[in-house]
């Protein structure tokens, strides 16, 4: 796949939609409003919007990686990867709610997105399994 073509994949462009997504919850609940610039880090909010950034920016990097990548150990590398990040941002959206954040619908909001980049992560990997076969 070329780099061109990458807006054209589905699962990509829920990847743009999740790290949107994620940076918008980020900047509501970060304490810092320098947050966005990744500098100090100074509450349990601010470490987890970061947190929260870096893995939604992550994943949209692997998902890139394994779509425009032609190894089969990088792609499954770059799939796990993804699962990885997916359940870390549903564990900051725990945090968040644990530390007494009163708008849990943006969690909720942030929550399905995670589904909805789920459902279409699961079908875009097994297409890219069935391709090794």
């Amino acid at each position: 796949m070329e780099r061109n073509s990458l807006n054209s994949l589905g699962v990509y462009r829920r990847s743009l939609a999740l790290r949107d997504m994620s940076e918008a919850v980020a900047a509501y609940f970060t304490q810092n409003r320098e947050i966005l610039s990744l500098r100090k880090i100074d509450s349990f909010r601010d470490d987890i919007s970061k947190s929260l950034l870096a893995d939604a920016d992550l994943i949209t990097k692997e998902v890139e990686q394994a779509a425009l990548s032609n190894c089969p150990s990088v792609r499954m590398r770059s799939l796990s990867y993804v699962n990885i990040m997916t359940r870390n941002i549903l564990a900051y959206c725990n945090g968040l709610e644990r530390d007494g954040v009163k708008e849990k619908e943006y969690l909720n909001l942030l929550r399905k997105e995670i589904r909805i980049f789920r459902v279409s992560f699961k079908k875009w990997r097994k297409s890219l399994t069935n391709k090794n076969d």
